[in-house]
């Protein structure tokens, strides 16, 4: 392939836009945002289960206690129903007196045994809530933490995109000095090794790094200026410049 030695060089700097192009979408895809907004996630997904969670048993617990307070209630007045009728004196049979007396007893007795439980159940609930309370704070905490990550993300993306699109712009730019077949080759190396053409500098490819033998360097100095060379250890293309030491 032929091309003249001005657009080989302006290969040069198609791959330095093109490398800074790279380093941009590197940290587009690794910005501490996400990682931090992804684990922020899921930590928010099992608060938010947990607050689920504790707001039903606190639920059911509230109607346990509206069940044992009514249950309180029904004992209490038929208890006082019961002491009414004792202290009317409308009972007067002796074995009816024992039998109302004992009643009451065994009612008060029971009335006694309720309340404990709506006091455990209330214990229980008090807890209930505050668990909830607190795993509701923790959760729109973490909301609140992870709201300004993405704050911070975002901000950070749009500096990337407009740093991007400011160098797209100047690679078209550059891309449009090149001959179409040079550029096709280019292309196609770059999506092979990562970069697509590399100056040779002091005898040395400065895409792979590796030092051309004696002949190597011969046969690019015999080789016409506007042969397209490449590189015969990384196969990219070797742009040769004033600091080639040819």
């Amino acid at each position: 392939m032929k091309a003249a030695p001005e657009a080989q060089k302006r290969l040069l700097d198609l791959a330095d836009l093109d490398s800074v192009v790279d380093r941009l979408a590197h940290r587009r895809r690794t910005l501490p945002e996400l990682a931090e907004i992804d684990e922020q996630s899921k930590r928010f997904a099992k608060l938010a289960t947990e607050v689920i969670e504790a707001e039903t048993e606190a639920g059911d617990l509230a109607r346990e206690q509206t069940k044992a307070e009514n249950d309180v209630d029904t004992v209490r007045t038929r208890a006082d129903r019961d002491q009414k009728r004792l202290d009317s004196g409308a009972v007067t049979s002796p074995k009816d007196l024992a039998s109302l007396q004992s009643e009451i007893t065994s009612l008060h007795k029971r009335q006694g045994d309720l309340e404990d439980v709506v006091l455990e159940i209330m214990e229980r609930r008090e807890a209930a809530d505050t668990k909830v309370t607190d795993l509701s704070a923790k959760r729109d905490e973490l909301a609140a933490t992870r709201a300004a990550a993405e704050d911070r993300r975002d901000t950070a993306l749009a500096e990337i995109d407009k740093e991007a699109g400011e160098i797209q712009a100047r690679r078209a730019g550059v891309a449009d000095e090149i001959p179409a077949d040079l550029m096709t080759l280019y292309t196609k190396l770059k999506g092979q090794y990562g970069v697509g053409a590399a100056m040779l500098r002091a005898g040395r490819c400065q895409g792979c790094k590796v030092a051309l033998s004696i002949a190597e360097m011969n046969r690019i100095k015999a080789a016409p200026h506007d042969e397209v060379l490449r590189c015969d250890e990384c196969r990219r293309i070797l742009v040769r410049t004033p600091e080639s030491g040819l």
